[in-house]
């Protein structure tokens, strides 16, 4: 029931850019009558990649491993999924509970849009639309990177209301053949419950101060002054949505033809004939023609983004074939994968050094212990923390762990290559600062330490 309660939040008397149709499903599901198929975003095109900084090192994420991006790359293309009722906040990346957030998206659309290794964007649309706040600022994010990047919006099922708002932005739209576009028009529910109410033999007391502080409830019908109201502000949103579209679309589709659609929706070539489209493709076809000439389209119809909206059109040449951008992409791969396996050696022989230290100090060092494993502290810092925190501890606990860090120091496992060094955890450290490809297989050299003393135990030494 409380999760139904946050949808009619966000659904009754708030204006919405949504097609027709799932207003009713929705407003269904609130009258507890039927349940709702949610949509999920395809995740068999393309990979998730490691993130690199503006000098092309992979971004470290947790504990050292591979940050990825949020979004898949396949051939320099970033595809992002735009799949769902669509909302402001509260919801992540994707369409899990068929709900996907805007504030998901513009994350999605500024990352790839700061990728040296992305060229293009493809914008996977089936979205019937969402809610009005939120929805235009992501379609300026759109047209802002399509003057930089070429951003191809694929009508692949359904680009309605907020979502066709989104696909406006693009340099170009391509629906599929049973693709469904359009939708230009702003809705707003209210539901008046006063009659059932009274059948009920319900009556409910507004107290409130401030004289239009309940327009718009429930448990009343609409006044005429209030319906006026609320119809300025659908009116509103109305020409934000005209000026969006125009603004994207430029020549092809101007505030005035959009008006002109009064909201209907079209269906793949009618929706080219209209201006609601440039052609009619499938992702597929999109998405080798964009791997296939980076950064230009060669079946592009009419005219470029430039000439359309005055935007400057995407860069024409990236410079590379597809040839050296899968080599380049497969050695970054690999590379972001033996570092992921080494970094994640040494972490799990971190959190072991530390479980070992927690058994033998005993219950009074746990808080010490998940701090440390929370913080990426080295054992050997958490064993001097345990010790400073010995007058909380049992005294034979201490002398466990002073005895195990003296076997540890005089522990003489063979001597690495490249030179002899003591195998004590000051020699470890030195050998790890002078060691520019231990400095690349491990995060830090307390991570080199703790691996070396489980390779030391494991060679006989308990």
């Amino acid at each position: 029931m409380s999760r139904l309660l946050h949808v009619a939040d966000r659904v009754l008397n708030r204006p919405l850019l949504l097609h027709p149709d799932k207003a009713a499903v929705v407003l269904g599901v609130l009258s507890g009558r039927i349940g709702i198929e949610t949509p999920d975003a395809s995740r068999f095109e393309g990979d998730q990649l490691p993130e690199r900084d503006e000098n092309g090192n992979v971004k470290p994420g947790r504990y050292g491993s591979v940050k990825l991006t949020p979004y898949n790359v396949s051939g320099g293309v970033a595809i992002i999924s735009v799949v769902g009722s669509l909302v402001n906040r509260g919801a992540w990346i994707g369409a899990y509970s068929g709900v996907t957030s805007y504030e998901g998206i513009q994350h999605q659309l500024k990352t790839a849009a700061a990728d040296a290794g992305v060229h293009s964007i493809l914008l996977d649309i089936h979205s019937p639309g969402g809610e009005a706040i939120g929805a235009f600022e992501t379609a300026a994010i759109v047209r802002e990177i399509a003057k930089t990047k070429k951003v191809i919006a694929v009508v692949n099922g359904m680009a309605a209301s907020a979502g066709y708002a989104i696909a406006s932005g693009a340099t170009d739209i391509v629906t599929t053949e049973s693709g469904l576009s359009g939708s230009i028009g702003v809705l707003m529910m209210h539901v008046d419950y006063s009659k059932w109410l009274d059948t009920e033999g319900i009556k409910p007391t507004l107290i409130f101060a401030g004289a239009h502080k309940v327009d718009g409830n429930s448990f009343e019908p609409l006044t005429d002054d209030v319906k006026s109201d609320i119809q300025a502000e659908v009116d509103h949103f109305y020409d934000l949505f005209l000026n969006t579209v125009a603004a994207g679309r430029g020549s092809r589709l101007d505030a005035a033809a959009a008006r002109k659609t009064e909201a209907r929706c079209f269906i793949g070539e009618a929706a080219v004939k209209v201006g609601l489209a440039d052609r009619v493709g499938t992702f597929e076809t999109v998405l080798a023609d964009l791997t296939r000439a980076p950064g230009r389209s060669s079946s592009q119809k009419g005219k470029s983004m430039s000439e359309n909206n005055g935007a400057p059109a995407a860069e024409s040449n990236a410079g590379i074939t597809q040839a050296q951008l899968d080599a380049a992409v497969a050695n970054a791969t690999a590379t972001a994968n033996a570092t992921f396996d080494a970094n994640l050696k040494a972490e799990r022989g971190r959190i072991a050094a530390l479980d070992e230290l927690g058994a033998k100090a005993g219950a009074g060092a746990a808080t010490i212990i998940t701090k440390a494993k929370a913080e990426g502290t080295s054992p050997e810092a958490a064993a001097l923390a345990i010790i400073n925190a010995g007058a909380h501890l049992e005294g034979a606990a201490v002398s466990a762990l002073q005895a195990d860090e003296a076997l540890a120091t005089a522990a003489t496992p063979a001597a690495p290559a490249g030179g002899a060094k003591a195998a004590t955890p000051e020699g470890w450290k030195a050998e790890y600062e002078a060691s520019p490809a231990l400095k690349g297989e491990f995060p830090t050299a307390e991570a080199y330490v703790a691996f070396k003393r489980d390779e030391a135990k494991k060679g006989g030494v308990k």
